[in-house]
């Protein structure tokens, strides 16, 4: 039984370091797999960066290559400063407006007074209010054409003004995505001195709601990943902070809490261990107390019923030696029990000659209805023995035998032996055992009688195997014909 618990607890370590293994497996898994999610979205938004960046360097060269074409423009006008107005005005007139027709960026030119002089559409009209302030984003050019001082004004051309749009929707794109990213990432947005918080994301507000706590919060997640740099629409530099989803950091804690559980259940399951063993030898030694009353039930009622036989009666040699016998059975009780728990000192005896001794008290006090039969091999068997506990365990297969036999049948040793063993088997003719009954026989507490408590061939098996180093068995039986038990020692 014993045994068994501990092989249980075993088990139970094995499952649970499994259990623990697979679990932290498992949670490396997704944690692996969350920071892959990680790095390709900080991948992306890396190179999404990049090319923001080098959108605005595209779009810069195109505004310096407008203002190029603007300063050719003006140089060509500026020709028709040195022609002479003469015979070719109109067609230097038709020219220039050519040149303005056919250039795509929207222009204004103006006289000194500034009246608008082209486009066409707008000629006479004075430029000012909104439309001064459309076209006055970019320098303007000033210029003479036949000594009148005229100025060019432009804009962006229509392309590049839908391009710019689409770039500015893909960077205010660019910038919810970070702070609004699908793996759940947290983002911090902060501007080139790391000082202002630019856009935030899966992240509480209170935790950088301060400079002193922002700087904490950029230190922590430095950390833990680098910061991927980037520039904004405006052209302003910024800095990316991101740390672990709280998935990967949830994930972190799981194998601590089950190591924690278990450590707990384990603890849990040690005390009911120890719970169970101390109920386990309060019922032993409650059975101790019991067998004691009934070890000692026996000579004292025989010497209560010699007291009051011989009331009244004269002395006899006899009587003295009966009562001698009861007296020697205390004392044969007293030397057992004190042996219980402590190492009993083994001395050579006669196997044969201490059976019988037991069996000859035994068969004067039990029922002349069971037959007592023995079989010794006829030279003596010497072997270490504590004879005290040897007839103990003798005495208690011989009551069970008794009792399965219902006080009628036959009892019968067999002492043999070999080169290195000794075999004692104790026989009866009683009602025998089930193969389930035979597993837990030895087991203390385990009896089939209504009032037995389970002792007697517990403390047989360990007087056996324990004092003796011998073993203890049911060598045979079966229901209706009989127990054979088997003693085995070494010579």
């Amino acid at each position: 039984m014993k045994n068994a618990k501990w092989i249980v607890l075993a088990i139970t370590v094995l499952l649970a370091g499994f259990a623990l293994f697979e679990i932290n497996n498992l949670s490396n898994r997704i944690r692996q797999s969350e920071e892959e999610k990680v790095k390709l979205w900080a991948n992306a938004i890396s190179q999404k960066a990049q090319l923001v960046t080098s959108s605005e360097e595209f779009f810069s060269k195109v505004a310096l290559d407008e203002h190029r074409k603007m300063q050719m423009y003006t140089n060509i006008l500026r020709s028709f400063d040195r022609m002479d107005m003469g015979a070719d005005a109109d067609f230097s007139l038709d020219y220039v407006r050519y040149i303005v027709d056919s250039c795509e960026t929207a222009i204004i030119i103006t006289d000194r007074d500034s009246i608008i002089t082209v486009p066409s559409e707008l000629a006479g009209q004075k430029l000012e209010g909104s439309l001064l302030a459309e076209f006055s984003h970019n320098m303007p050019f000033h210029y003479r054409i036949w000594g009148m001082p005229m100025t060019l004004y432009y804009k962006e051309s229509r392309v590049y003004t839908e391009m710019r749009n689409v770039l500015n929707g893909f960077n205010k794109s660019f910038l919810s995505e970070i702070t609004n990213n699908s793996v759940a990432v947290p983002v911090l947005v902060v501007d080139s001195l790391q000082g202002e918080v630019l856009g935030w994301g899966n992240l509480s507000q209170r935790e950088f709601s301060t400079p002193e706590k922002l700087s904490n919060k950029l230190c922590e997640m430095e950390d833990e990943n680098d910061p991927i740099e980037f520039r904004l629409p405006n052209g302003q530099r910024a800095y990316l902070f991101y740390e672990s989803t709280p998935l990967i950091k949830a994930l972190q804690w799981v194998p601590l809490l089950y190591l924690f559980v278990f450590v707990v259940l384990m603890l849990i399951t040690f005390r009911l261990l120890q719970t169970a063993r101390s109920m386990e030898e309060n019922r032993i030694w409650v059975g101790m107390a019991k067998e004691t009353a009934h070890q000692l039930g026996t000579p004292i009622s025989s010497l209560l019923a010699w007291t009051q036989y011989l009331e009244g009666k004269t002395f006899d040699a006899s009587y003295a030696a009966e009562l001698n016998k009861d007296i020697q059975r205390l004392e044969t009780i007293t030397h057992r029990f004190s042996k219980i728990g402590s190492k009993p000192e083994l001395q050579p005896a006669n196997v044969c000659a201490t059976i019988q001794e037991a069996i000859n008290y035994l068969q004067t006090r039990s029922s002349r209805k069971v037959k007592f039969v023995t079989n010794y091999p006829s030279d003596d068997i010497i072997v270490p023995l504590n004879s005290y506990l040897f007839q103990w365990v003798i005495e208690n297969i011989c009551k069970n035998a008794i009792d399965a036999m219902d006080g009628k049948g036959t009892f019968t040793v067999i002492v043999s032996s070999d080169s290195h063993y000794v075999y004692v088997d104790l026989a009866d003719t009683g009602k025998g055992m089930s193969p389930s009954i035979q597993k837990k026989i030895f087991d203390s507490g385990f009896t089939t009688k209504q009032r037995g408590w389970g002792l007697g061939l517990s403390l047989a098996k360990r007087i056996i195997v324990n004092y003796h180093k011998g073993r203890i068995f049911v060598k045979y039986s079966v229901e209706g014909q009989g127990t054979v038990f088997r003693i085995v020692l070494h010579k």
